[in-house]
């Protein structure tokens, strides 16, 4: 049985929609997608959704168009979300999926206007000096990452009970992708790093285009990433708590992804902190070592459910 059967997707336009999304996350998120294995099948195209719906608005930002003006893409993007809360269903296949997905989970609109309003930021706001300016920009745009999964994935406590652990998954994960893309966040002109703790190093963002340009690694650099990510660690900690609050079944979903991107953490320190020049990424092995036999105990233990109905 497809995912689409088993989560009772059978109109073909509709079908057509989460099939467009499933490739996007399977494309551009390998981590989160090798994740989402773990799920049961009726449950894997709404996750698949709420990331072709993310990625689609962080495209429309980051890499916009030749000739084309990203506000104005994004504003366009606000505006069809706004029909799919006026229960609308917009014709791009991105948007009938999510429109489907926010229908059925009856997911909060203000979770996207929180997204959207992070993304808007990256158009205008370069760099942050602490991590409380910071604080917007991440619940925006990861935390309300994991808000939007929740209803997805399921609690076995009342919601409520769940969200901080869902907030700090998506922290977690935004703080890596910080760490990760440094220099090539320096290269759209952005730092997200807060600019008064890399002060406290001797590390500005003249320091750090210098380093990337020069591909030079410098001890003050590593020290400021060095403190980073053991305060990214602790958010891995906070998030890790949440997990036995979800549904049992998407709880390897979550874990393996949690594992898988907190290993990209590992990969930095084994570079010696030389983001600027080095894509950390988590080798395919260890990914495979993660997520495989969880996934052969899933599909095991799903065959014998199938046996038993």
């Amino acid at each position: 049985m497809s995912e689409l059967d088993a989560a009772g997707i059978t109109e073909p336009a509709l079908r057509a929609a989460y099939n467009a999304c499933r490739r996007i996350n399977a494309h551009y998120g390998r981590t989160f997608f090798l994740a989402t294995r773990l799920l049961p099948p009726r449950t894997r195209p709404f996750a698949h959704a709420l990331y072709g719906f993310a990625r689609m608005a962080d495209e429309v930002v980051d890499n916009p168009a030749p000739g084309t003006d990203p506000a104005v893409a994004l504003d366009e993007v606000a505006t069809l979300v706004a029909r799919v809360f006026d229960g609308d269903t917009p014709a791009d296949p991105v948007l009938t999926a999510l429109a489907d997905t926010v229908r059925r989970h009856g997911l909060d609109r203000d979770l996207f206007d929180a997204f959207l309003r992070s993304m808007a930021m990256d158009l205008k706001i370069t760099e942050y000096a602490t991590y409380a300016d910071l604080r917007e920009y991440i619940h925006g745009s990861a935390e309300v990452i994991g808000l939007q999964m929740l209803p997805i994935f399921g609690t076995v406590v009342p919601v409520e009970e769940a969200v901080p652990g869902a907030a700090a998954l998506g922290e977690a994960f935004q703080l890596t992708n910080f760490l990760r893309d440094v220099g090539e966040d320096l290269d759209r002109g952005r730092l997200y790093l807060p600019t008064e703790e890399l002060a406290a190093f001797g590390v500005d963002r003249e320091l750090l285009e210098f380093s990337r340009a020069r591909g030079l690694p410098d001890r003050r650099v590593r020290r400021a990433l060095a403190v980073a990510v053991a305060r990214n660690r602790a958010v891995y900690r906070r998030a890790e708590a949440g997990i036995p609050l979800l549904r049992e079944e998407s709880r390897d979903c979550v874990r393996t992804a949690l594992v898988l991107y907190e290993g990209i953490l590992d990969e930095i320190v084994a570079l010696g902190y030389d983001v600027l020049n080095t894509r950390a990424v988590v080798p395919r092995r260890r990914r495979l070592g993660v997520a495989l036999p969880r996934l052969l105990a899933s599909t095991w233990s799903n065959s014998r459910l199938r046996l038993r109905s």
